[in-house]
């Protein structure tokens, strides 16, 4: 799988290619998945859902994060089947998601609510501030959907007076959650 290129930024920095790996590990997508997003930002998520899953929604509501996440599809030749919109979740999510990753922290509780009531049987929430991590866990857990908890942290060599020193990302906290929808449907 070749790596996905960013050439167009939105200034808000994309998941980090560790994280986004992780990620998907977790999302265990397949050919006949419709994956949903919500905060494209950059489209790395997009991208890398796209090139695994029948179908992508991506939503975010800033319009010039979407122009950013259209020029990145085009700049990584993705041409499946991607609808982008424009839009503040959870209006806009469509009914028949398969997987969700939430990228940003606002309006969370209103779409797991929507991914609860529509069946989407998993669910994957990014968050790099500790007390949102703590508030998320909590909205999992309420709604009966947690799995687990992991953080990320990954840092990333440089050579310092001819040795190796490291600079280290931000770590990131992903909250897992499935639906009894996967074990309906033979679990995953």
């Amino acid at each position: 799988m070749s790596r996905v290129s960013l050439p167009y930024d939105a200034k808000a920095g994309p998941t980090k290619a560790e994280v986004r790996a992780v990620l998907l590990h977790k999302l265990d997508l397949t050919a006949a998945d419709h994956v949903v997003e919500v905060g494209s930002c950059t489209g790395a998520v997009t991208i890398e859902a796209a090139r695994r899953a029948d179908r992508v929604t991506a939503l975010e509501r800033k319009p010039d994060r979407i122009a950013v996440t259209r020029k990145n599809l085009a700049a990584n030749d993705v041409s499946g089947d991607v609808t982008l919109r424009e839009a503040h979740a959870p209006a806009g999510l469509p009914e028949d998601g398969d997987a969700l990753f939430i990228g940003g922290s606002r309006n969370y509780e209103a779409v797991l609510d929507h991914a609860v009531e529509t069946g989407i049987d998993r669910i994957i929430m990014n968050v790099s501030r500790l007390e949102v991590a703590g508030e998320a866990v909590q909205a999992f857990r309420e709604r009966g959907v947690l799995e687990e908890v992991i953080q990320i942290q990954v840092s990333h060599g440089y050579e310092l007076a001819g040795a190796t020193s490291f600079d280290s990302d931000n770590p990131v906290y992903m909250v897992v959650g499935e639906t009894d929808e996967s074990d309906a449907r033979g679990g995953r």
